[in-house]
């Protein structure tokens, strides 16, 4: 039905007059009689006045809908009035009403009204539709107005039909939320434009999610390309066609997943009750899933790491300019009163990053039921069994009794009972499983009882399966290998082969920059990181060679990520025929960048010439990261770029590497990379 049909000619005043709401209404009522559609008049004009007590329906901008559903109208109808000179109406924004549409509705299940009054109020958004009916001169003209206007909407609801194939959504989502989510968003919607498909992308960065999908968009869509290494939510995809995908695809491969969307080359997807269920799709593998998980937990991990972390190192920093650095021993880092606050305050922080880590993986695993079993889980991998240590769990020397002392309870030959870092990640996944275990197992209860299963069932059961595996099997195992790595990173730096460590861990933050390897080796830096704190708790001094290797690897790591944007950015001052003049005005971004620890701004640079760009930031972030082994380049914080340099051992040194791995990377460039077209 148009809005044209239910307008006749003799219920539009373009001259109208009142001295107020009361009489404006009575005046669009007794111009509603005129078109013959109310049987009775004064019942009509009781119901406009009733519905008008219930809230204004003076929408602003000088406009007013009023309206009636009542079994006093025959058939559905409209009337119009302008008012040139205003008149007082109660509006929403309190300007008087010049322009007013009364809708007349039967009272049927059709809600008429509703529909005109929704078509309507679109069209009335429309500054330059309002003003064309107000200016009109005739009754021909007024409706003219509405002809003209209803019929481009009306055409352009029908180009969205018939094109609805040629409609994608989007989603992108990285684990920290810093760079790939945006560049992801920022390729996709640049390949959409120059192939001339419509799209929309919702950005879910670290500041929380951006331009969400509507449940209209989403329904009108042919498909959704979900580009994301983080959880995002699925289940108002059901039924839905969605191509799954790592966020790096979102940004190298944007034009082929435009394709497979339009081409509705995808699996439909179908959300299970209370939980997420995924096709298994390009892209959705059983590791790439495995992979959003641990970087669910990392995203989150991230912030306690990073805050905590600098605050830590500070604590360092203070002691060491004030003198303690040989002298303070095991007390460094708190041998004053400003740096103790500073030490407690960061490992408060830094104390939490195991319990995030470990219950957003379950998060990501069993929504929000993962999250208590998860937490637990994270808290004993990081405290280990010491509260219960103390208790006498063997009474005699031999059998059954002894080997649990021993294994679990750290008794005469027993193993480390902390699994840290590792044991957080295990402790995720276990706790994700228990619960979806739990869910299926008492998925066949009464209804009656679904209220008491995220609360009572789930964390219970949960907490106790997670709580006996990780105390008796896991944080002992686990915890051997937490030794075991210590000894070995003692090992490499006796051998002397810190050095090579240093260059591989450089290397493996340029060879995808904030891919899954890149993050693979900015993990082990705060795994390390997380290590050397344990050996500190346990009596061990900062200059001893396992925590120095710690610290080491963590440097190498940081110089290595730096490197490439850096590189690129000297290559396109110095050598600017290789670079486009759009990649050459990215040039200043890519400096703040990579002296801000952000590798992610040679993605594209990559993406674009992947064969040349990568081997040169590949070998400048290695010889960067072997140079800050060589020179025994330490660094206490797990992130903040040129902002932690001072808490940096031997600082002009790591500058000097940094700037030599940076100039290489520019230097090859220059040399291998063709000229830009």
């Amino acid at each position: 039905m148009r809005i044209r049909d239910l307008l006749a000619a003799e219920s539009i005043e373009l001259n109208g007059s009142a001295a107020g709401k009361q009489d404006v209404l009575n005046k669009m009522v007794d111009l509603m009689a005129k078109s013959g559609k109310i049987r009775d008049v004064e019942t009509y004009r009781k119901g406009v006045f009733a519905r008008e007590e219930e809230g204004t329906t003076g929408i602003g901008e000088g406009i007013a809908i009023p309206h009636c559903k009542s079994d006093a109208v025959k058939a559905p109808g409209l009337a119009a009035m302008v008012v040139k000179d205003g008149v007082e109406f109660e509006a929403l924004d309190g300007a008087p009403v010049n322009l007013l549409f009364l809708i007349a509705a039967p009272n049927t299940e059709d809600n008429v009204h509703l529909e005109v009054l929704s078509k309507l109020s679109v069209l009335l958004m429309d500054e330059n539709f309002t003003n064309g009916l107000r200016n009109a001169k005739t009754v021909d003209e007024f409706l003219k107005v509405i002809d003209d206007a209803e019929s481009a909407k009306d055409e352009d609801e029908k180009e969205d039909e018939t094109g609805a194939k040629y409609k994608v959504l989007a989603v992108t989502g990285c684990p920290t939320g810093i760079a790939h989510t945006y560049m992801a968003a920022e390729s996709l919607e640049k390949h959409a434009a120059e192939m001339g498909i419509t799209i929309k992308v919702e950005t879910r960065g670290s500041g929380g999610a951006k331009h969400v999908l509507t449940d209209e968009e989403i329904a009108g869509a042919a498909a959704i390309i979900v580009a994301a290494d983080t959880k995002v939510p699925m289940d108002r995809f059901d039924g839905k066609k969605v191509i799954e995908c790592k966020v790096a695809d979102g940004i190298n491969k944007a034009e082929q997943l435009l394709n497979r969307a339009v081409a509705g080359d995808a699996l439909v997807y179908h959300a299970a009750e209370g939980s997420r269920k995924e096709e298994k799709a390009e892209g959705g593998s059983t590791a790439h899933m495995i992979y959003t998980h641990l970087m669910s937990g990392v995203s989150h991990m991230l912030p306690f790491v990073i805050g905590g972390g600098i605050m830590t190192a500070i604590a360092f920093l203070i002691d060491t300019l004030l003198g303690y650095g040989a002298t303070g021993g095991s007390a460094f880092g708190s041998c004053t009163p400003l740096s103790a606050f500073f030490k407690y305050a960061g490992g408060l922080a830094m104390g939490l990053m195991v319990p995030v880590l470990a219950g957003y993986i379950a998060y990501s695993i069993a929504d929000r039921p993962g999250l208590a079993v998860g937490f637990t889980g994270g808290l004993l991998a990081s405290s280990g069994n010491a509260l219960i240590t103390g208790y006498n769990w063997a009474d005699s020397t031999t059998g059954f009794q002894k080997f649990i002392a021993d294994f679990a309870f750290q008794g005469a030959n027993g193993g480390n009972t902390v699994s840290g870092f590792l044991g957080g990640i295990l402790a995720g996944f276990l706790a994700g499983f228990i619960v979806l275990f739990l869910k299926k197992a008492f998925s066949k209860l009464p209804a009656s009882l679904d209220g008491i299963k995220p609360t009572l069932i789930y964390p219970l059961l949960g907490i106790l399966i997670i709580s006996i595996l990780m105390c008796f099997i896991f944080n002992p195992l686990i915890g051997l290998i937490n030794t075991g790595l210590s000894n070995g990173l003692t090992a490499i730096s006796d051998a002397g082969y810190i050095t090579v460590l240093g260059l591989i861990l450089g290397a493996m933050m340029a060879i995808d920059m904030g891919g899954p390897i890149n993050k693979a080796a900015y993990v082990f830096g705060t795994g390390v990181l997380a290590t050397a704190s344990q050996m500190l708790e346990k009596g061990a001094q900062p200059g001893d060679p396992a925590v120095q290797a710690c610290y080491i690897a963590m440097a190498a790591i940081m110089v290595g990520g730096m490197v490439p944007p850096i590189g690129i950015a000297l290559a396109c001052q110095f050598f600017p025929k290789k670079f486009t003049k759009e990649e050459r005005g990215s040039k200043v971004s890519n400096f703040v960048m990579g002296a801000s620890f952000i590798t992610e701004g040679a993605i594209p640079f990559a993406a674009a010439d992947p064969l040349h760009v990568i081997p040169c930031t590949l070998v400048g972030a290695g010889v960067a990261g072997f140079l800050s082994a060589l020179f025994k380049c330490t660094l206490m914080a797990p992130h903040g770029g040129i902002f932690v340099f001072a808490t940096v051992g031997h600082p002009l040194l790591y500058i000097l590497a940094w700037a030599a791995g940076s100039v290489i990377t520019a230097v090859m460039l220059g040399v291998i990379k063709k000229d830009a077209a």
